[in-house]
C-alpha cells in the first residue's frame, strides 16, 4: 500500500464514509447481500480501509446497525415527545415521512438469518423495538392519566399493535409496490385509537 493510500485509510472521515455506506447497503440489500467489496466501492475508499477501522464486515455492520437504530430512535422521540395529546403524538409518529417502499431499515434486519442468529448484530435491533414499544406505552399511559384516553385501553398492547402495523404496513406496501397498503393500515389504526379518546378530547381525525 502506498503511503498516500495509507494516510487516506486513516482519515477520520473514512470511517464515517464506511459506516454510512454500510447503512445504505444494508437497507438496500440486507446483510448477506452486502459484500466488503460493495462497501468499499460505495464509500470510495481503499481496500485496507475497512480493516484499519474495523475487525471485518460483521464489526462494520454492527456499527452501521447501531447508527441506524439511533437515528430511528431520535426521529421517533421527536414525534412522541412533541406537542398535543397522546393521540396526536402517536399519530405524528405513524404519519411521519417515510420511504415506505424501501421498507424499514431496522425491520429489514429481522429478515436476515445471519443477523438474527448473531447475538451482537441482533442486539441493537431488539433494543430499538423494545424501546419503541416502551416509549409508546408511556405516551398512551400518560394520555390515560390526563383523561385523554379511555381507562379500558391497554397501553402496552396498543403500543405493540402500533409497532406491528408499521412493520406489517412496510411489508404489504413493498409486496404491492404501492404505498397505499401502508397508508390504509395506519389510517385504520388511527381510527381505532381515536375511538378510545374520551368525550371532549379533540383528535386529528376530528379536525
Amino acid at each position: 500500500m502506498s503511503s498516500t493510500q495509507e494516510q487516506q485509510d486513516r482519515r477520520p472521515d473514512t470511517r464515517e464514509r464506511l459506516v454510512r455506506s454500510t447503512q445504505e447497503l444494508l437497507w438496500e440489500r440486507g446483510y448477506v447481500g452486502t459484500s466488503p467489496k460493495a462497501i468499499l466501492e460505495r464509500a470510495e475508499v481503499g481496500q485496507g480501509s475497512m480493516y484499519h477501522h474495523f475487525a471485518g464486515k460483521s464489526d462494520l455492520a454492527l456499527a452501521a446497525i447501531r447508527r441506524t437504530a439511533e437515528g430511528m430512535r431520535e426521529t421517533a422521540e421527536q414525534c412522541l415527545s412533541g406537542p398535543g395529546t397522546a393521540y396526536d403524538r402517536v399519530a405524528a409518529y405513524l404519519q411521519r415521512e417515510r420511504r415506505v417502499l424501501r421498507g424499514c431499515p431496522i425491520g429489514r434486519m429481522t429478515q436476515d438469518r445471519d443477523v438474527v442468529k448473531d447475538p451482537e448484530l441482533r442486539r441493537p435491533v431488539d433494543e430499538m423495538f423494545r424501546w419503541l414499544q416502551s416509549r409508546i406505552t408511556e405516551v398512551l399511559a400518560e394520555g390515560q392519566r390526563r383523561g385523554e384516553l379511555a381507562a379500558g385501553l391497554d397501553p402496552a398492547a396498543t403500543a405493540a399493535a402500533v409497532a406491528a402495523v408499521v412493520q406489517g404496513g412496510y411489508v404489504l406496501a413493498r409486496a404491492a409496490d404501492d404505498t397505499a397498503p401502508f397508508d390504509a393500515a395506519v389510517q385504520g389504526l388511527l381510527t381505532l385509537l381515536a375511538a378510545q379518546a374520551t368525550p371532549g378530547t379533540t383528535t386529528a381525525n376530528d379536525r
